[in-house]
């Protein structure tokens, strides 16, 4: 009688352990958005303004992941295991998506932000592939407590000169390899040794502000002041992305390439059904994101041809259900990307490729 009712104790106990709680996400396939195309309202995906445009046959989806679970939500094991056996899920321990000491409306929040901005970046990349000229201005956006940049610089300064050189705020495109906006601030004040000065002058609400600071050694071994800055844009044609309730950085490749081809008077795919996923900065690098296995099935089921995956990514392109299934491309700079749609287009040439 005893053993029996331990092991029906057990028993239920254990099935009981299947609908407890459980810290864990389910990645999943999610939507696909054509940035080609239009949203359900008639609106495109990506509108032009202030430029000629133009609309081409063929297709550029950003691909998304569906998650399931979180701190409000949390999933049972036997969901857990379900999801595990499902050759086009994921399980992922719950901080990935949403770290300790953030709630999840403030994660929702950073994911709009990387949304605005990679939308930003996309612009800028596009217009630099394209060489067409805009202008990036330094702007604080916050300083490093602690840091000599503290209490000295305000968020809203604009950074005009670093050390009595005037701050190029002008790029003309792909073909030059000049510093503009931040990156050429970022840059004159890491090249120095820690310790030694610099100066600023600042247009501080209109009036001209010059501050003095002592460096000090940064977390990658240069001079740093503790100044956050990033830069305002100030484009030549008025660029909108809408993509509903879609957040985060991973849409900023497509987005890149979905305004070039807006903007370009042939057609960049050539008709053909190409699907991606990777973030861009305004220089045109591509950088690389989760969830890759999850978004190529879902690029495979709306019918993509191609695959275009960021190279710091590749090592996720196996773990796919839909490997084999797609032509995968593997992209560093946004010009790797337009080099492999050439070949596409073409039909001639060699496409790059996940090693």
């Amino acid at each position: 009688m005893t053993l029996v009712a331990a092991l029906v104790l057990l028993a239920g106990l254990g099935y009981g352990s299947l609908f407890l709680p459980m810290p864990y996400l389910v990645a999943a396939p999610g939507v696909t958005l054509d940035t080609l195309g239009q949203q359900e309202g008639g609106e495109p995906v990506i509108g032009v303004e202030g430029a000629e445009n133009y609309e081409h046959d063929g297709s550029l989806s950003m691909v998304t992941v569906q998650y399931a679970g979180g701190p409000d939500h949390r999933l049972n094991l036997f969901t857990l295991v379900t999801a595990w056996l499902s050759p086009s899920q994921a399980v992922l321990p719950e901080e990935l998506l949403f770290p300790a000491g953030r709630s999840p409306e403030e994660v929702t929040e950073r994911q709009s932000l990387q949304m605005n901005d990679s939308q930003t970046d996309a612009t800028a990349a596009a217009l630099n592939q394209l060489n067409i000229d805009y202008e990036a201005i330094p702007l604080v956006a916050d300083t490093v407590p602690d840091m000599p940049a503290d209490g000295v610089v305000e968020p809203g300064d604009r950074i005009i000169e670093v050390d009595g050189e005037k701050v190029p705020t002008h790029t003309s495109g792909a073909d030059t390899e000049e510093l503009v906006g931040s990156s050429y601030v970022v840059d004159r004040v890491g090249d120095r040794a820690p310790g030694e000065p610099v100066g600023l002058v600042l247009d501080r609400d209109g009036d001209e502000v010059e501050v003095e600071m002592e460096t000090v050694e940064g977390d990658e071994g240069t001079a740093a002041v503790g100044v956050l800055i990033a830069d305002d844009m100030d484009f030549p044609v008025d660029v909108s992305i809408s993509v509903g309730e879609i957040g985060g950085p991973s849409a900023g490749m497509m987005f890149a390439l979905g305004i070039i081809d807006r903007l370009s008077e042939e057609s960049i795919t050539g008709g053909a059904s190409i699907a991606g996923s990777g973030t861009i900065s305004s220089d045109g690098q591509v950088g690389g994101i989760s969830g890759i296995p999850q978004k190529m099935v879902s690029a495979k089921r709306d019918g993509a041809e191609y695959f275009f995956v960021a190279a710091d990514s590749c090592s996720q392109v196996s773990q796919s259900a839909a490997y084999g299934d797609l032509d995968v491309v593997r992209v560093e700079t946004l010009t790797d990307a337009m080099d492999a749609l050439d070949v596409i287009r073409g039909g001639e040439g060699e496409l790059p490729r996940c090693e």
